[in-house]
């Protein structure tokens, strides 16, 4: 991937530098152990960056290179499977859940829609239940437990954030509504990582990035959101085989790029010179304008006493956040724009694209922190990107 001269793409030099400082500051203050990140706009990159740790304990440096649990921004990857889908005709985001699997059809569940699902407003399951490996890492098990379960809110009626479950039930339809002889796995990397050749991109932790991958270690132990310890084990029981597409993947930083640059550019880009389409304009259109009107994310209801934070919107799109019109704490910075969307991992990655000013940006970390903590991290380093834009 070259590197272009930031003044070449509208950036002032020095200002974008105060990012790298401002990474190797909190990593020499131990809030985390490393970041890659990578920054391009108009499709020239002007970061590409690694510093720190990829397991601190053991010495061993963070390259761009190093495998990093993808935490939720492997939602996305799994939404853009999804609406590739839609846009073949073999799914509507108004197809019901139980006319693909009859299953789910049940206990409140039975007007359940696709839509319903990629905004998180469907009232499946939004923890993550105490289920062993063998049925929480295999798709079709995890889902028959989810059938079963009852809805938590009527659909529609509230933004309740699905940590694994909802992911879990769309990836199942794409499978059976494009035949059920293969797994997601290999649908998704047909249909998205070998076309945009995210060649360090898996679903799953296979042998040859075990080995390479930075550990998932909790740095910040303060209790949030999500249980530090348990996102531990979970990083250290991922299979070759398990198929998680709420979050179960590996991936490298200029695999997010690559991601992000097909979003930034309608549902296209080019790969080794040749154009590569996964979606359409108007899909990418649809799918980054808010959906979920005023209501705020049930998710985040533990930082209004734990943090002070006020109640804001929840401003998800079709299986994308969106930075929203109002002032509020937000991982893609407070001078994005309002049409600025992406995704969120817990306590380390983030990516997002702001159609307005033509902008990419990836990044992973290691070293857990706090969700909330995270955010503010991610926000400030966003807002550093943003005051470089010169032009």
């Amino acid at each position: 991937m070259t590197l272009t001269d930031p003044a070449k793409a509208g950036f002032d030099a020095e200002r974008l530098v105060r990012v790298q400082k401002r990474i190797a500051a909190d990593i020499a203050a131990q809030t985390y152990d490393g970041a890659a990140i990578a920054v391009a706009r108009g499709g020239k990159t002007v970061m590409l960056h690694a510093d720190g740790f990829a397991d601190r304990a053991a010495g061993r440096r963070l390259d761009l290179d190093t495998p990093i649990f993808s935490m939720s921004i492997g939602k996305q990857f799994a939404v853009a499977v999804v609406l590739n889908f839609v846009e073949r005709g073999l799914l509507s985001l108004t197809t019901r859940v139980s006319d693909v699997i009859p299953a789910f059809g049940c206990r409140g569940k039975e007007d359940v829609q696709l839509w319903h699902l990629l905004t998180h407003t469907s009232g499946v399951i939004t923890q993550i239940p105490p289920l062993p490996p063998e049925m929480l890492f295999n798709l079709q098990a995890f889902v028959d437990y989810i059938c079963q379960h009852p809805a938590e809110n009527v659909p529609g009626s509230r933004v309740n954030y699905a940590i694994l479950a909802g992911h879990a039930v769309m990836a199942e339809m794409v499978r059976r509504v494009d035949g059920a002889k293969r797994s997601f796995r290999d649908i998704q990397r047909e249909v998205l990582f070998d076309p945009l050749g995210m060649r360090g991109t898996f679903l799953g932790v296979p042998g040859q990035a075990r080995s390479r991958m930075a550990p998932v270690v909790a740095r910040d132990k303060r209790p949030g959101f999500l249980d530090p310890a348990g996102l531990e084990a979970l990083g250290a029981a991922v299979t070759p085989e398990a198929e998680i597409p709420g979050g179960g993947y590996v991936t490298v930083v200029g695999d997010v790029l690559k991601f992000c640059e097909m979003l930034r550019g309608g549902g296209a880009t080019d790969v080794d010179g040749h154009a590569v389409r996964i979606l359409s304009p108007a899909m990418i259109d649809l799918a980054s304008k808010v959906h979920t009107g005023t209501m705020p994310n049930g998710l985040m209801d533990y930082t209004i006493n734990f943090r002070g934070w006020p109640v804001h919107p929840a401003d998800l799109g079709l299986g994308f956040f969106l930075r929203g019109e109002t002032l509020h704490p937000t991982p893609f910075g407070t001078m994005a724009s309002p049409r600025t969307f992406g995704g969120l991992g817990a306590g380390s990655t983030c990516f997002f694209v702001d159609p307005e000013r033509d902008l990419s940006y990836a990044y992973l970390s290691t070293g857990l922190m706090e969700d909330s903590y995270s955010i503010d991290r991610h926000q400030i380093l966003a807002d550093l990107v943003f005051s470089a834009i010169i032009d």
